[in-house]
C-alpha cells in the first residue's frame, strides 16, 4: 500500500499547489532569462525559493520531514528540464537564505549582500554554506574574496579548509603607521599569520634553502595567497649597489598597489636583527629597481615563531611598511608536471656524476701509466 503523505498544516493544499505553480513559472523565467545572466538569474530563483520555505514553510521543512523530497517531486513533474531540484539542493536553498538573510546592518547592507551573491556560482555557495555552518561574516568573507580573485570552486575549497578567514590580516604589521589607508587594507588582506606554504619534497629537517626551492617549485600556491595581482619575479634576487651584490629571497612585484614586495624566509625564532636585514634590502630594492609611478616596497619577514609583544616594539620605530608572520608547511603531492621536472632534474645530476666519475678515473689511470 502506498504510504499516505503527510498533510500540509500551515496553508491549504490549494494554496500548496497555487505555490508550486508559482515556482515552476518563475524557473521559465529564469531560463528565458539565462542568456542574458545565467547565474545571476538562478540565484536569485534559488533566494527567493529559500526565502519562501524559511517563511512559509518553516514548520513542514522541521527536521525529519519529508517536504524536501516531495517538493523535489512535485517541481519535477510536468517540467523534466529542471536541473536543481533533488531535495538536498533544496535543502542549500533554504540554508542560503536562512545564512545570508541574517546579516545585519539593515535593508541597504543585505540587498549589497545579495547582489555580491549574484556575481558567485551556485556551487561555489554550497561548498560555502557547508564550510561556515551559519557564521554569515564567514560566508561574506569567503564570497567577496572568490569575487575579487576570481577563484574556481577547487580553489575556493582550499581556502576554506585553510581557515583563511581566520588568518588574514592578523599578521603583525606597521601598515596602519607607513601607508595610506586603501593600499594598507590590501597589504594586510595579502599577509596571513601565519602563512601557510603548500610544499613537497621537503626533507624533515631542512635549511633555509631547501625551504625556498620548496615555496619556488610551487610558486603558484603562494601567488594564490597573496592574492589577486602579485608577480613573482624571482628567488636569491640579485640586487647590486655601492659594489655590493645583495640576493633578496623571494621578490615579487604587487600591480594593484605599484609596489615590489621585498620576502625575507628564516627556517628559526624572530630576531630583531631580522628585521635590520629586511630593511636594509627594502632600501636597495627602491633605489635600484623603482621607477616612475613606483611606490616604496613592502617588507615581510617569514619565520618559525616569533615573541609578538617584541615584534610589535620594533614594527612601530620603523618607517617602512613591513610585516613579520610565522609560516606552517602544507605537505602535498607533486603534479605530473612537477614529477616529470623532478625527473629531469634527477637525470641531469646522474649524468653529471657520471662524467665527474669518469673524469677521475681517468685521472688516476694516467697517473699510473695505464
Amino acid at each position: 500500500m502506498k504510504k499516505q503523505e503527510k498533510k500540509l498544516t500551515s496553508l491549504s493544499t490549494r494554496d500548496y499547489e497555487k505555490w508550486i505553480a508559482e515556482l515552476k513559472r518563475r524557473f521559465r523565467a529564469t531560463q528565458i532569462k539565462a542568456g542574458v545572466a545565467v547565474n545571476s538569474a538562478l540565484i536569485e530563483f534559488y533566494w527567493m525559493l529559500g526565502k519562501d520555505v524559511c517563511e512559509r514553510f518553516a514548520k513542514e521543512a522541521g527536521y525529519g520531514s519529508t517536504f524536501y523530497q516531495k517538493v523535489s517531486v512535485d517541481l519535477r513533474d510536468g517540467m523534466p528540464e529542471g536541473h536543481g531540484f533533488s531535495a538536498r539542493n533544496l535543502r542549500y536553498c533554504h540554508d542560503f537564505y536562512a545564512l545570508y538573510s541574517s546579516v545585519t546592518g539593515g535593508e541597504r547592507i543585505l540587498q549589497q549582500v545579495v547582489a555580491k551573491l549574484a556575481c558567485v556560482p551556485w556551487g561555489h555557495h554550497c561548498q560555502i554554506i557547508d564550510k561556515c555552518k551559519g557564521d554569515v561574516s564567514r560566508a561574506v568573507f569567503y564570497v567577496e574574496r572568490t569575487i575579487q580573485n576570481g577563484w574556481s570552486r577547487n580553489v575556493l575549497l582550499n581556502w576554506l579548509s585553510s581557515d583563511l578567514y581566520e588568518r588574514e590580516g592578523k599578521a603583525q604589521s606597521n601598515f596602519s603607521l607607513t601607508m595610506p589607508g586603501d593600499d594598507c587594507d590590501l597589504a594586510r588582506q595579502m599577509v596571513k599569520d601565519p602563512q601557510v606554504f603548500e610544499v613537497f619534497g621537503l626533507k624533515e629537517k631542512y635549511n633555509e634553502t631547501e625551504l625556498k626551492a620548496a615555496i619556488v617549485a610551487n610558486i603558484e600556491s603562494t601567488l594564490l595567497s597573496l592574492g589577486h595581482g602579485v608577480a613573482f619575479l624571482g628567488r636569491e634576487y640579485p640586487i647590486e649597489i655601492g659594489g655590493e651584490t645583495k640576493a633578496i629571497d623571494l621578490l615579487f612585484y604587487i600591480i594593484p598597489l605599484h609596489r615590489y614586495l621585498v620576502m625575507e624566509v628564516k627556517t628559526g625564532k624572530y630576531e630583531p636583527a631580522d628585521l635590520g636585514q629586511l630593511s636594509g634590502y627594502m632600501v636597495m630594492a627602491e633605489q635600484v629597481l623603482n621607477t616612475l609611478g613606483d611606490n616604496p616596497p613592502v617588507g615581510v619577514l617569514v619565520c618559525k615563531e616569533h615573541n609578538r609583544v617584541l615584534a610589535k616594539y620594533h614594527l612601530e620605530k620603523l618607517g617602512v611598511p613591513m610585516a613579520i608572520t610565522d609560516y606552517e608547511l602544507k605537505k602535498i603531492l607533486p603534479t605530473q608536471a612537477q614529477l616529470a621536472k623532478c625527473y629531469r632534474d634527477a637525470e641531469k645530476q646522474i649524468a653529471g656524476a657520471k662524467a665527474d666519475q669518469g673524469g677521475v678515473t681517468a685521472a688516476a689511470k694516467k697517473r699510473k701509466g695505464i
